[in-house]
């Protein structure tokens, strides 16, 4: 799910930094993400998926796949 996050936030344009900028926090939060080192619960899951401005439950269905 992870890397269909990268995915979405890189086709949107959207660097580390203005995504941790769009959800209050430091871009450091974000690489820690992306790189496996900080996991996600649900909720924070949902809301940087709506700050990329993707469907975060469409991602969730394709992870599934």
């Amino acid at each position: 799910m992870i890397e269909l996050l990268i995915e979405a936030r890189r086709a949107h344009g959207l660097t580390q930094a203005e995504l941790g900028t769009r959800v209050g926090q430091r871009q450091s939060f974000i690489s820690k993400v992306e790189l496996g080192e900080r996991r996600l619960d649900a909720a924070e899951f949902i809301e940087l998926g709506r700050a990329i401005g993707a469907d975060p439950y469409a991602l969730m269905r394709q992870a599934e796949g």
